[in-house]
């Protein structure tokens, strides 16, 4: 078998001229990665991260600090509704990262509805600013579009 490019004569076998590096066959392309492919997964890490943070500030706020209320050296002129309020956040902020943990491990594990409790959580993480805003960016940037919708669902088959 001879090139057709620069006539060099090569073995049947070989996919490549040795002289000038023409393809001599078909040769397979590489698999396309998709949009998201690489994003769940950071994706994912973040909301277990972020959710870490949630949790330690809500148990903090609903366990610890309520506590400081009822010792002698807290000051006492504070309204009567304080330490229920302080309770009230830190519940709020434990139901959050409670339901993150869970969204970041369904992403990780790519479980069909993993996607839409991410947008959601995304969405309300976007009023917390500093990097809950980071993190709502990202995670509607990565699983809002369509697209992203068939080949997280792709993914979510094959897992």
């Amino acid at each position: 078998m001879f090139c057709d490019r620069c006539g060099t004569q090569v073995p049947e076998n070989q996919v490549y001229c040795g002289n000038c590096g023409k393809a001599l066959r078909a040769v397979p392309l590489m698999p396309v990665r998709g949009r998201i492919a690489g994003h769940v997964r950071l994706l994912g890490i973040f909301w277990l991260a972020y959710s870490a943070i949630r949790l330690t500030g809500g148990f903090f706020l609903s366990a610890i600090m309520p506590r400081f209320f009822e010792t002698a050296f807290w000051p006492t002129h504070f309204p009567f509704f304080v330490p229920g309020l302080l309770r009230s956040i830190g519940t709020i902020l434990l139901l959050s990262g409670v339901l993150g943990v869970v969204a970041g491990w369904g992403l990780l594990d790519r479980q069909p509805w993993a996607r839409l409790l991410a947008i959601v959580l995304g969405c309300f993480a976007l009023l917390h600013i500093g990097i809950g805003t980071v993190l709502g960016i990202y995670t509607l940037w990565v699983l809002l579009p369509a697209e992203s919708e068939r080949e997280y669902r792709q993914m979510a088959k094959a897992a």
